[in-house]
């Protein structure tokens, strides 16, 4: 209230979750980069140079710049961002909810009571198969979306998956 002479109470810092997903998460998030978005932007370059060598010589001192325009932040998002998300992905399941943080350029944190947990997926495509990760799903009774974790071990998503459905079982649900 104004003039009334109290100050909120202060707000406590959310700290960031305990367990980190597998450390293959960062070559699986490599060869994803490479597959979407690094690796099309450097074979991009690539063709152009060969055909600039090949049949327009002259045209290496205007397509240098664009070149580099390419290369650059391909071979920067290849390098940087498996690492950032590596160290920005973390979860942890608590008494009575489930915490993860996830994302490399926007960067989230997020809390789902386990009261609220109406199902919970677990899902390995065929590229995290391949380096033996899963993702699990947390899906709840809010408009907020899903709760992913991504980067887990096949056997740690399993688990994972296993320890919310039996948690949720034991947390009383809302009284609405």
């Amino acid at each position: 209230m104004p003039g009334s002479g109290t100050a909120p109470p202060p707000t406590a810092a959310l700290r960031p979750p305990r367990h980190r997903v597998d450390p293959r998460a960062r070559r699986w998030w490599t060869a994803r980069a490479l597959l979407t978005v690094s690796g099309p932007a450097l074979l991009t370059a690539a063709a152009l140079a060969v055909c600039a060598l090949l049949f327009f010589p002259g045209a290496l001192p205007w397509l240098g710049p664009l070149l580099a325009a390419l290369v650059v932040p391909a071979l920067a998002h290849l390098a940087l961002m498996p690492r950032v998300r590596y160290a920005v992905h973390a979860w942890e399941l608590g008494e009575r909810a489930v915490y993860a943080s996830d994302g490399w350029y926007r960067q989230r944190r997020r809390i789902a009571p386990l009261s609220r947990v109406q199902t919970v997926d677990t899902v390995r495509g065929p590229l995290e198969r391949r380096f033996g990760l899963a993702t699990v799903t947390v899906t709840t009774a809010s408009t907020a979306g899903d709760l992913t974790i991504r980067g887990l071990s096949d056997a740690g998503a399993d688990e994972l998956s296993r320890r919310i459905g039996a948690a949720a079982q034991l947390v009383p649900g809302d009284a609405a």
